[in-house]
């Protein structure tokens, strides 16, 4: 028998879990500490894995607490910026709405910050630890091509670095593999929801801003060009400045380097250039998957839902998604529960993506592009009048930090 009672860790007896960023990482270095196999499968190559495009990255209190269990938040502190604050401004007239801290809900947190780190330092932290661990059949550069299931197993189709093809069979599959997921597309699965017409360019630049106040963690309201301002430690440091585009204008013209020059200049003028050292066009999207399961197939984190990053809850809704799973995959492998626990994932997290992640990330959008004056100094008061309320203060943070999402999602039985 395997640590903790598991199971005996057979060829066929494990989880097949389909992409390796923070989400597939987290259910893996879960269901392996817990003695149960896994084969993780990933279509980047050694070589690849460390060139991914860095983004996102704000990791809240409750996901730091999971981080911590699994023994990977000890590898992540030094590697990020612990961000106790975040300000809202008002960009029209250069000042700050608002400003919120964490230590109004210490009581509910050991952590009562945002760590700003990014997705790719996670990756790597996290992939070293299930790379030295025996229950991981880690494949980097094999990518899952097709699978089919039936009564007791998964049988997935893989391919191999050398070109080929293989047959990876498991008691469950575990699509962790992006908006993109070739799993969700596979069982015919609607991606319900929108895209937003107007796309964000990210501009990584060189300077610090927090000689102007701005905290490491910025969202700037402007019905015109709203933008987020958030710091990210390197070396060498480098905030991340985030802009609405025009819906109209093509690809080349917005990643031109003076066109990002120029939109630099308009929000703080400088003397001479900005040090730009990265620029990234995405689009924003709201969708959430009309189920997370079909048979012993699942889905989790982008896979299952997408969302605006205003707020920083995509990332971590991923993580949490893949801590329950994790949770109940362990519970049915053990003996300890049924099937009906994956229908009670779908139930907690889908109900979590839509009542909370798509409404909060909605708001937070709508909040920073508001057009209306009367709204929108409506909006600024009523922020102020938040931050300045101990109670409302303390409210207002357990929606942000994602505490109230958890504890929504543990009251759905």
């Amino acid at each position: 028998m395997a640590a903790g009672g598991m199971v005996s860790s057979a060829k066929d007896n494990r989880v097949i879990v389909v992409g390796a960023g923070p989400v597939g990482l987290v259910l893996t270095l879960k269901l392996i500490q817990s003695g149960l196999p896994v084969t993780l499968l990933e279509t980047l190559t050694e070589a690849e894995f460390p060139k991914q495009m860095h983004r996102a990255g704000s990791n809240h209190p409750v996901t730091l607490e999971m981080f911590a269990e699994l023994g990977l938040y000890e590898r992540l502190e030094a590697r990020g910026l612990i961000a106790p604050t975040f300000q809202y401004w008002d960009r029209q007239h250069g000042k700050i709405i608002a400003e919120f801290d964490h230590a109004v809900i210490k009581d509910a947190t050991p952590y009562p910050f945002v760590l700003q780190c990014e997705r790719l330092k996670i990756c790597e932290e996290a992939l070293a630890m299930v790379a030295e661990h025996e229950l991981c059949d880690l494949r980097l550069g094999s990518p899952l091509v097709s699978f089919e299931q039936g009564a007791d197993g998964v049988d997935a189709r893989v391919g191999t670095p050398d070109g080929g093809q293989e047959t990876v069979r498991g008691r469950y599959l575990v699509s962790a593999e992006g908006a993109r997921s070739v799993v969700r597309k596979s069982l015919g699965i609607e991606f319900e929801g929108f895209t937003y017409p107007d796309r964000t360019i990210n501009i990584s630049v060189s300077y610090d801003f927090s000689k102007h106040g701005y905290s490491h963690r910025n969202y700037i309201s402007d019905p015109g060009e709203w933008m987020n301002l958030f710091h990210w430690k390197g070396p060498p440091d480098v905030w991340r400045v985030h802009f609405h585009t025009d819906p109209g204008a093509d690809e080349a013209s917005l990643l031109d380097r003076q066109n990002c020059q120029d939109m630099m200049q308009r929000f703080m003028p400088m003397d001479v250039p900005y040090d730009i050292v990265g620029t990234r066009l995405f689009t924003i999207h709201q969708r959430v998957a009309k189920s997370f399961r079909k048979g012993r197939a699942i889905l989790a984190g982008d896979a299952a839902h997408v969302n605006s990053p205003i707020g920083g809850m995509g990332m971590n809704s991923g993580v949490h998604d893949a801590m329950n799973l994790g949770d109940k995959l362990i519970r049915i492998f053990r003996g300890e529960g049924t099937e009906d626990l994956l229908d009670l994932y779908e139930r907690q997290r889908r109900t979590i993506a839509i009542e909370h992640t798509q409404a909060q990330t909605i708001s937070n959008k709508k909040l920073l592009t508001e057009a209306d004056p009367a709204v929108r100094q409506k909006n600024h008061d009523e922020l102020r009048r938040t931050a300045e309320d101990p109670k409302r203060a303390r409210e207002f943070m357990l929606r942000a930090s994602m505490i109230t999402s958890l504890q929504q999602a543990a009251a759905i039985g």
